[in-house]
């Protein structure tokens, strides 16, 4: 049997007797739109805006843990050689996460130069199951900025920390301190907020971490009782406005392959997929006294 890898990074297996030609695919060529980017760069850029709490180096692979706070924060970022064979590389990780509690990720990326399409196909040879596909856009910042924002335009307030009110809108529930930190970490972290009603959690709210050139957004909710009143795009218009002051000029966010609503809402603002993160799940993770855990959120 052979192993095929499809841009996506999905491995299928087709019988070697059905082949019939191939050859290796090239790297992917330039990009014609969005900001011109590395893979690599991106990479640790992304990572610099979800810093962990603890981290550690194993060669060029950087082990990441917040107490199970994010996938991003509680994963292997693999860029470059472990300074092991890969076997021994993958049982070290699991001995690491495993002495925290935590499952063992390795984040990976997939359909640009560069990306970990190899070390898809030997995770998932291993077992390792991919439980997170999303995509990583990337656009201009001015036209974010420039956005209309609707009624809530004038309504976002920006502050440097994620208050009572911020955090009552967020989607993850019962955020502890250490999730506060990673929150908070970043170059120059920016948080958005539109007050909802007669004292009621936000209309809408959004995150920004401004590093050199580049902002990224997450976080961005709004009120299911306030959608379609272009509250999101008041709220990135904000954040877009406060990092252009700050010097960036580029923007990348994530956003997941089924959210239909949020891919319409990016790709009218200019942005477009540079390449897909996936995070992939040893079996069975153990912790160190040896009961399994769930997997992080």
């Amino acid at each position: 049997m052979l192993l095929i890898t499809r841009k996506s990074g999905e491995t299928v297996r087709i019988a070697e007797s059905s082949l019939v030609a191939g050859k290796i695919v090239p790297p992917a060529p330039a990009r014609r739109h969005g900001p011109a980017a590395t893979y690599a760069e991106l990479a640790r850029v992304a990572a610099r805006a979800w810093r962990p709490v603890e981290s550690e180096r194993l060669g060029d692979w950087e082990l990441r843990a917040a107490s199970g706070f994010t996938r991003r924060a509680n994963s292997v970022l693999p860029l470059g050689d472990p300074g092991l064979p890969l076997d021994e590389a993958l049982a070290a990780v699991r001995r690491w996460y495993g002495e925290r509690g935590l499952p063992a990720y390795v984040q990976t990326a997939t359909g640009a130069e560069g990306t970990q399409e190899t070390l898809c196909a030997e995770l998932e040879r291993r077992g390792w199951v991919r439980e997170v596909t999303a995509e990583l856009w990337t656009g201009a910042l001015a036209p974010v900025a420039d956005r209309a924002g609707g009624s809530g335009e004038d309504a976002v307030v920006l502050s440097r920390t994620a208050d009572e009110a911020w955090l009552a809108r967020y989607q993850r529930k019962g955020v502890s301190e250490v999730a506060l930190k990673v929150l908070g970490s970043g170059p120059s972290v920016w948080f958005a907020t539109v007050p909802g009603e007669g004292g009621d959690a936000p209309a809408a709210i959004g995150r920004c971490v401004v590093d050199g050139r580049w902002a990224s957004f997450a976080a961005v909710e709004v009120d299911p009782a306030r959608r379609r009143q272009g509250l999101a795009s008041a709220v990135m218009a904000a954040l877009a406005r406060q990092a252009l002051a700050e010097g960036a000029s580029a923007a990348w966010l994530q956003v997941e392959t089924r959210n239909a609503g949020a891919r319409a809402l990016y790709a009218g603002m200019g942005f477009t997929a540079h390449h897909a993160c996936h995070h992939y799940r040893a079996q069975d993770p153990v912790t160190e006294s040896g009961t399994s855990r769930t997997a992080a959120r």
